[in-house]
């Protein structure tokens, strides 16, 4: 279901069409586009979660299937970051090409496998992009692009998500850009705990705040 200020958008290269909710507020101060991690989609609660509070703190927003229904049939699509990673940057051409947003300033949210989406296409691409969180992610899949990375970049994980917590330790001392590491106190890979997943969106806002500026 999407609110008043979102609305439904197809983005199509060649037989590839990728389904997405646009999430625009009034006068937005720059657009997060959310790469969702593995077996999640447009629909993810959790993101839903994090883009609404965006919105009310001034961020238009992009939910985003990477993948198409069949693609997402395929396990191993799920975790080809190059594949994820050119969709992102399917998405950013879309967004520098669309009316309504092409004046903004581009920023990443990437969950679990998403975040190493992300980083890749960060790296990749570095024009127009101002930030990156990752949200429990995996940035060890885009490791040999992270000292390219150039976007500062928010590392969000869970204070019990020991293995992942390790990854994104070794993805900080990698990184050249601006940085930072946070742990949510309590918190478990998917922020299921109550009040973490809350902290998460205020910590991602912020973040956003500071580097996301279109002026």
């Amino acid at each position: 279901m999407t609110s008043q200020h979102e609305h439904s958008v197809r983005i199509t290269r060649g037989e590839v069409t990728l389904e997405g909710i646009l999430g625009l507020s009034i006068d937005p101060r720059g657009i997060v586009v959310f790469a969702h991690g593995s077996g999640s989609g447009r629909f993810s609660p959790r993101n839903m979660f994090v883009a609404r509070q965006l919105q009310r703190d001034g961020f238009a927003t992009l939910l985003l299937d990477l993948l198409t229904e069949v693609e997402a049939d395929d396990r191993r699509n799920v975790f080809d970051i190059n594949l994820l990673a050119d969709r992102l940057l399917l998405a950013k051409g879309w967004l520098e090409a669309e009316p309504r947003a092409q004046h903004l300033k581009i920023g990443y949210f990437g969950a679990s496998t998403g975040a190493g989406a992300a980083l890749q296409a960060a790296a990749r691409e570095p024009s127009n992009i101002k930030a990156v969180v990752s949200r429990g992610g995996r940035p060890d899949l885009a490791e040999p692009y992270l000292p390219s990375v150039t976007a500062p970049t928010l590392l969000i994980v869970g204070g019990h998500d020991e293995p992942v917590i390790e990854m994104n330790q070794a993805a900080y001392d990698l990184l050249t850009c601006e940085r930072k590491l946070v742990l949510v106190p309590g918190a478990t890979h998917l922020f299921e705990e109550p009040g973490t997943l809350e902290q998460v969106a205020e910590h991602a806002s912020r973040w956003f705040q500071q580097y996301l500026k279109t002026a």
